[in-house]
């Protein structure tokens, strides 16, 4: 498991996958299934993997927690970075800090807050943390006006924030004036674009965000980063096409739960089993897995084939 310190380069060398977690119909950890699906991705040629909302990372427990990361980074390549999420409570992430730190992990996400927070509050919450920690966070950022510009900027300063998962979900991406708003305060290269595939292009042409995450590249890896390759090549009309074959199995993930709907996407698209979902979240019904399945399996073949390469 890659341990140095995350640079913008680490967060532009790949996609960064954000994928579900495997467990047992007794929902103990399935070992074998996570690192089917981690080898999945690095065969794909993906080195950054974020486990957070798709893992369920919401509902694990502190007691449950050592154990989860401690498997994840024995199953990972050299060269790969795996970023655990904690949170997104206060109490929680402290006490996951206290696991983190005695760990190799170089960064760790803060899962977002929905109630209740105030903007002062999350800036002290973010110092306590990364204090308690010893390195900086990255920030999932998933509504408007989550954090004042400013507020980030002066985190950035303090060495607090390594990147910001920005994933505030817009009718049109290329029309954002949050986001617009936090390019005028920081960097574009503390900013990754973090809904998938659907505004990639937009967020990358639009604002210089250079770097996105993504749920489907799990079911196809080489694909999304192709995407990322003809992004970086400027070969837009290109990506375009990638980015196209991704929306079906994305239309899913909108219609139903994006965290759902692609914990099941694995399974159906036989990369491995996922087996059931830790509470609070089911899978999907009968009918639901008749509408993915085959969206899935289309991505994976398309995958297998050379992904348009």
């Amino acid at each position: 498991m890659k341990t140095t310190p995350v640079t913008a380069q680490d967060l532009q060398r790949s996609v960064i996958a954000v994928p579900p977690l495997a467990r047992h119909e007794d929902l103990s950890l399935n070992e074998a299934a996570n690192g089917a699906l981690l080898a999945h991705l690095e065969a794909g040629g993906v080195r950054n993997v974020m486990y957070g909302g798709n893992a369920n990372f919401y509902n694990v427990g502190v007691s449950e927690y050592a154990r989860i990361v401690d498997m994840l980074a024995g199953l990972a390549g050299e060269d790969t970075w795996i970023l655990p999420s904690v949170g997104p409570d206060y109490g929680k992430m402290m006490d996951q800090a206290a696991i983190l730190r005695s760990r190799a992990f170089p960064t760790a996400m803060l899962l977002p807050m929905s109630f209740p927070w105030t903007d002062e509050g999350l800036a002290a919450g973010i110092r306590r943390f990364t204090d308690a920690l010893g390195k900086p966070a990255v920030v999932y950022i998933k509504s408007a006006d989550y954090l004042a510009p400013a507020t980030v900027a002066r985190l950035i300063e303090e060495g607090r924030i390594v990147a910001l998962k920005y994933a505030v979900v817009r009718a049109d991406p290329a029309q954002d004036a949050y986001l617009s708003a936090l390019r005028q305060a920081v960097d574009a290269r503390w900013i990754v674009s973090g809904i998938g595939e659907r505004p990639a292009i937009a967020h990358w042409r639009e604002f210089g965000l250079r770097s996105f995450t993504s749920g489907s590249v799990c079911v196809a890896p080489r694909g999304s980063m192709r995407l990322l390759r003809l992004l970086g090549a400027g070969r837009y009309d290109e990506a375009e096409a990638v980015r196209q074959r991704y929306l079906p199995l994305e239309d899913c993930r909108d219609e139903v739960s994006p965290i759902r709907v692609l914990h099941d996407a694995v399974t159906l698209a036989g990369v491995a089993d996922m087996g059931p979902m830790l509470p609070l979240l089911t899978g999907l019904a009968p009918a639901q897995r008749e509408r993915v399945a085959p969206v899935a399996r289309a991505l994976a073949a398309w995958d297998r084939e050379g992904a348009g390469a």
